[in-house]
């Protein structure tokens, strides 16, 4: 055990952090715990002369080491960890968060603001969408160099076989750094029930899949044992030196059904390193799903244990309870990476965490919850008295995160309240406070509609600013767009509505209908006009702000009823997709007729590229 000494000019006496010893690489690691020290102030505590925080007084960025450069199978400095976002790919395989490609694309370039090291862009081999929003992430994000010459890796996911590899490669060789990732199953309850082969017989096919993507010309390979946590380690070490001579240069140890605990996921990753022949030459990777509740924890005791690449997903989305948090597992290493961690840090830049968790939030539909860590609506909040006291006395006292350093300002400190005097600059500059970076169009499209709010509201709030961003900016591509709608409604008789819609070319549709309520007669209406059958399978409202003039924000999931289907990455088979819409307003009806078109204009756009579906291959090796 080691101990290090912290003085902090707010505290009258020393603090004491004990660690466990970090092992080397050639060793077991010990198990990741440890005491936290008391709260402390952030402008001071330093480790190794490190900024752990920001300070109070100081506004200026935090400085971030230099990330090292791009090597596939190895990092010139053993601290780096590399960070994989794979929101695009595993995170879309939520239950409706369906993304058009345009939405894959604005969030693709958002997490290279974020400075991910890899970015996961989807299967291509899924259908014609998902193959031609990969290609184009590829030709742009993939070859957008910056100053200090980093551009990320794009990946494309691919199952052990040749047309899906092929497919893979056609969609990400554009990029300046691609990368295919092809899997496998390894555990015994997938080899004997989905793949029904035998440990050789899948063997062989990871090598010659990983050989086949080199001779395409990837010098970037990736390699997962599917369901690695439940799979025999022998067998593990024996696929994983074989793949590593076929030529992968990273191997992905998924836990994919979430089953670990922290201290048997560090024992694998360490496992791994010790017994692997040709580990040595080759990034390990980690991908912890979150059934458990302990995915950020897995994954923070695989880097502990020598992992150094590790995927997340944008708020944890992702198949059924998601993954590993990206925000949660990088402000963890940023916080405690120096110190309990041996010196681990990431390239990434942390103040663009609060506009990409909330670009996904809006384009998936899926909302976080208020007590998310990092970035929910209560991860700054503080109700109780005795926290409150405490803070007023010192912020110290009970955060160990200022809020500036994920790209949000508590409060408005120059005392500017916005209302409807309030010009183009101080909206601007309230919306940079909160983390948007909009560009002229979308700041003129978002100042007319606080206009509008703030002529009928005494006072705009901060969420009020929000939900308007949310409404105008993080929208599907208008296939179809809301202009009026009237609504007649009461207990003297059944409600009706009309709508007026404009389609692409501009062109105004009209049409009424009755319903039960001013909701349903409303959607009726749209059906009318939009001609598209859909299933209505989830409607949720909330107020963005307390008040009876609080701005509504609606949530919608549909189905459509013409069977629009995708191939599910891990299973092969076809899934019927879901699509979400999201509107805001402070008439509730507007609001839900606008989260309905929403999710309607994804449906529509999901169906016009993906005419064309690649077919199941089930693992199988085309003769």
């Amino acid at each position: 055990m080691a101990s290090s000494i912290l003085r902090n000019p707010m505290l009258s006496s020393p603090t004491t952090i004990t660690t466990p010893s970090l092992p080397s690489f050639s060793s077991k690691p010990s198990p990741l715990s440890f005491r936290f020290p008391p709260s402390h102030h952030r402008s001071s505590l330093r480790i190794k002369s490190l900024r752990l925080s920001c300070s109070l007084s100081d506004p200026s960025p935090p400085l971030r080491r230099r990330r090292p450069e791009y090597i596939p199978n190895r990092i010139s400095d053993p601290n780096y960890v590399r960070v994989f976002d794979t929101t695009l790919r595993d995170g879309e395989q939520s239950p409706g968060a369906t993304l058009t490609s345009k939405e894959k694309l604005d969030i693709a370039r958002q997490l290279a603001k974020l400075g991910v090291d890899v970015i996961e862009a989807g299967f291509p081999a899924a259908s014609k969408d998902d193959f031609e929003a990969v290609k184009t992430i590829a030709e742009t994000v993939g070859n957008a160099v910056d100053g200090d010459g980093y551009v990320p890796v794009i990946c494309g996911l691919s199952r052990c076989n040749k047309r899906d590899i092929e497919t893979a490669w056609e969609a990400v060789k554009y990029a300046k750094r691609p990368r295919i990732h092809t899997f496998i199953a390894t555990s015994d309850i997938h080899l004997e029930y989905k793949l029904k082969k035998s440990r050789d017989e899948v063997i062989e096919i990871a090598r010659n899949m990983v050989k086949f993507a080199r001779s395409l010309g990837c010098e970037d390979v990736e390699f997962s044992p599917e369901d690695a946590g439940r799979s025999e380690r022998e067998f593990l070490y024996q696929i994983l030196g074989e793949v590593i001579k076929a030529g992968a240069t990273t191997l992905n140890i998924p836990d994919t059904v979430g089953i670990t605990l922290p201290s048997e996921f560090g024992q694998l990753i360490a496992d791994i390193k010790a017994n692997t022949p040709g580990i040595e030459n080759v990034i390990i990777s980690t991908h912890c799903q979150n059934d458990l509740g302990l995915s950020t924890a897995n994954t923070l005791s695989g880097a502990h244990s020598g992992a150094r690449q590790l995927e997340v997903t944008i708020n944890g989305i992702g198949e059924r309870a998601g993954n590993a948090s990206l925000e949660e597992v990088v402000m963890a290493i940023k916080c405690r990476g120096d110190h309990v961690l041996g010196g681990l840090y990431t390239g990434i830049d942390t103040r663009h965490i609060v506009m990409t968790s909330k670009m996904v939030e809006d384009y998936t539909g899926m909302q976080t919850q208020p007590h998310k860590a990092i970035v929910g609506v209560n991860a700054f909040a503080h109700e109780s008295g005795i926290h409150q006291d405490g803070m007023l006395k010192h912020k110290g006292t009970y955060e160990i995160i200022c809020p500036e350093e994920i790209g949000l300002e508590r409060s408005n400190d120059a005392g500017i309240v916005l209302g409807k005097l309030s010009g183009r600059h101080a909206l601007k500059d309230r919306l940079t406070e909160l983390g948007y970076v909009l560009d002229d169009e979308q700041l003129i499209s978002i100042f007319w509609r606080f206009k509008s709010v703030a002529e009928r509201k005494k006072r705009v709030t901060d969420a009020d600013i929000i939900a308007l961003v949310s409404d105008e900016v993080f929208q599907p591509e208008a296939l179809w767009k809301l202009l009026d709608i009237q609504i007649t409604c009461g207990t003297l008789g059944l409600s009706t509505a009309t709508v007026k819609l404009a389609d692409a070319d501009g062109k105004e549709h009209v049409a009424c209908s009755m319903g039960t309520g001013p909701v349903d007669s409303a959607y009726k209406a749209v059906d009318l006009v939009v001609k598209e059958p859909a299933t209505l399978l989830e409607y949720s409202m909330n107020a963005v702000t307390e008040g009876i003039d609080a701005i509504a924000t609606t949530r919608v999931l549909i189905r459509g009823n013409n069977n629009y289907s995708t191939t599910n990455a891990i299973t092969g088979e076809e899934v019927q997709r879901t699509f979400s819409g999201t509107g805001a307003g402070m008439d509730i009806v507007v609001s839900s007729v606008k989260a309905y078109v929403g999710a309607l204009n994804k449906m529509l756009d999901f169906k016009e590229n993906s005419t064309t579906k690649i077919p199941s291959q089930n693992n199988k090796v085309p003769a």
